[in-house]
């Protein structure tokens, strides 16, 4: 069980049941929660920060922090190592500046691990898509850090403003650039 700390909710090692939680990066918080919640095993993402040092960030300030998410999922339904693959899957891998059309620091990519097995398993998913896409992954492996839950009007923003979201999501270009980077892997 993971047992990292987790601020304005439960830690990981105290979730219900038998799940698990991961943290991931995948720029635009609202997409990356978008894409990864029907994974099968998902139970639950939320969205937040997470990688800086400063305490209690906001999306108007959460500078040293990247967009993040937290997944709770069932480890009897999919391996840590499925769900990081699938995380990969739902991101521009080789994009060292952010994602699509969100850059900057905050929205960079990145598997936050807890503790060596999982590093292990994220390593291995990494250098198996960089083989896939025969190009270098940008997306860094880090030691996870405190998740600050993000405001409530960020979470299910996708569910919640399907036509906002929608508009920013082909405005984007999002779908184009993931079928140009995964098309035919």
């Amino acid at each position: 069980i993971v047992t990292l700390a987790v601020a304005g909710a439960a830690s990981a090692a105290s979730a219900a049941g038998p799940y698990k939680t991961a943290i991931f990066a995948g720029g635009c918080f609202w997409s990356a929660e978008h894409d990864i919640e029907h994974t099968p095993g998902v139970k639950d993402v939320v969205v937040g920060y997470s990688g800086g040092v400063r305490k209690n960030p906001t999306y108007e300030n959460h500078d040293g922090h990247f967009e993040a998410i937290r997944v709770t999922y069932d480890p009897a339904k999919i391996s840590y190592s499925q769900l990081v693959d699938a995380f990969f899957h739902n991101i521009d891998p080789t994009d060292p500046a952010g994602q699509i059309c969100d850059y900057g620091p905050s929205y960079r990519t990145a598997v936050f691990v807890a503790d060596p097995s999982e590093r292990s398993a994220a390593e291995q998913v990494k250098a198996k898509v960089a083989k896939i896409l025969k190009k270098p992954v940008a997306t860094e492996i880090r030691p996870a850090m405190t998740f600050w839950p993000a405001e409530g009007y960020h979470q299910e923003y996708a569910a919640k403003n399907p036509v906002n979201y929608n508009a920013y999501r082909v405005g984007c270009g999002r779908e184009a650039r993931l079928k140009a980077v995964w098309a035919g892997r």
